[in-house]
């Protein structure tokens, strides 16, 4: 039986580019300092019929929208027919799937964001994964690093698990939905098909297949 902070409990890898290097580690946040070498080696491979290369190691696929007022800073991959909308910022380590929305003045910083994910309006999400088809809804935030800036703890109820980083945003399952101006905590994980309230202050570990109202009052999905 899987743990539920593990990488297997919480994605389906055959959505992402990043599946060769995520089905070799237990957790996801193990993931967050290789993410920039990844893009380099996969970028490396990419043909340029399909990928246009734009400044130092981004790659942008050719069917990808990508308005002039985005900034997007290498290394950083995005996907195809995925959108990057006005004033969008992509600080780097960033590797964006297929299908998915970068919204304007959204942030990006050291993340993978699966197949289908959309961050469209005002969003930042910072060394963290985003499951296949994640919604974060408008204002909503991965806060990635703890106010008296020591190392995260990943909280799994029965478990507390040392990381070793000192910046760790959120882990989003497959499907998950998250509420407008929701925040979310440092080392925040949850599982797949699981609903955010808008206006949560959420931290530690969501079960999958959940509602999260407020800390404290969690309902199974029906």
């Amino acid at each position: 039986m899987f743990e539920p902070a593990e990488i297997c409990s919480l994605f389906d890898l055959s959505h992402t580019a990043a599946a060769p290097l995520l089905s070799t580690l237990g957790y996801p946040w193990e993931a967050l300092p290789k993410i920039g070498e990844l893009i380099l080696q996969i970028g490396g491979s990419l043909s340029a019929e399909a990928y246009e290369r734009r400044g130092e190691n981004v790659w942008v696929h050719r069917t990808a929208a990508v308005f002039d007022s985005a900034y997007l800073h290498g290394p950083a991959i995005i996907g195809p027919r995925t959108e990057v909308r006005q004033c969008a910022f992509v600080r780097g380590n960033a590797l964006v799937g297929a299908d998915c929305v970068v919204g304007n003045s959204t942030e990006l910083k050291n993340v993978i964001l699966f197949d289908g994910v959309q961050v469209p309006h005002y969003n930042y999400v910072g060394d963290s994964i985003l499951g296949y088809k994640a919604h974060m809804g408008a204002g909503s935030i991965t806060s990635n690093i703890k106010s008296d800036k020591t190392d995260v703890w990943i909280h799994t109820g029965s478990e507390r698990i040392e990381t070793g980083l000192r910046k760790i945003g959120a882990m989003l399952g497959d499907h998950v939905e998250i509420g407008c101006n929701s925040v979310l905590n440092p080392g925040t994980i949850v599982g797949r098909e699981t609903t955010v309230y808008p206006l949560s202050m959420v931290r530690g570990w969501i079960p999958p297949h959940s509602i999260y109202k407020r800390a404290g009052e969690i309902a199974e999905r029906k």
